[in-house]
């Protein structure tokens, strides 16, 4: 570990631009891209913001630890699939869920009722082809100016990543899963 020095002075300047409604983008093959959104809405709703969170592979039904917080919260988080496709009994159907649940995620986002809309685990729709990226696209060009769209998944189309404000890319270093170790309630659901 390198030992440094903590800065004294302010190492970057206040920006002069406009505030408004930010594309940030979680994506990559590492943990977190979910969770890092869900820290925004937490924060959003801490300053008495309006959040909707949309879950594009969660079904409605859906009990895991955020769910249960959010509900506690007041935070309106609803699923919108039926699970990853491996779960599947019907791509087809999967498919139209997820169309289903964009035609929602695009009124809340066009509403300008929500300060923040997070639609995590979009990509997967996306890239799997069952929702059309241009309208994806229109959508978020669209939208309102005040209002955030946070964005997770991996595999992020580069036509997104070029048009977000902010983009992370999750980068798996190491995992407990690839040392036998099972996914575990309140830390991977």
């Amino acid at each position: 570990m390198d030992i440094q020095i903590p800065p004294t002075e302010k190492p970057y300047e206040s920006s002069p631009g406009e505030r408004r409604g930010l594309i940030l983008v979680n994506t990559g093959d590492g943990k977190g891209k979910s969770t890092a959104a869900f820290g925004l809405a937490m924060r959003a709703h801490g300053r008495g913001k309006s959040v909707k969170i949309y879950q594009f592979m969660k079904v409605p039904s859906a009990r895991f630890g955020e769910h249960r917080v959010f509900e506690q919260l007041g935070i309106p988080i609803e699923g919108l699939g039926d699970g990853f496709s491996w779960k599947s009994q019907d791509l087809e159907h999967s498919a139209q869920l997820a169309r289903d649940g964009w035609v929602r995620a695009k009124a809340s986002i066009l509403s300008g009722e929500f300060f923040m809309v997070i639609l995590d685990e979009v990509t997967y729709p996306l890239i799997y082809g069952w929702q059309g990226l241009e309208d994806v696209l229109q959508t978020l060009q669209n939208r309102p100016k005040d209002v955030h769209v946070v964005i997770t998944g991996r595999n992020c189309p580069s036509e997104i990543m070029a048009l977000a404000d902010t983009v992370t890319e999750m980068k798996m270093i190491k995992h407990a899963f690839d040392a036998g170790v099972p996914a575990q309630r309140g830390i991977e659901d």
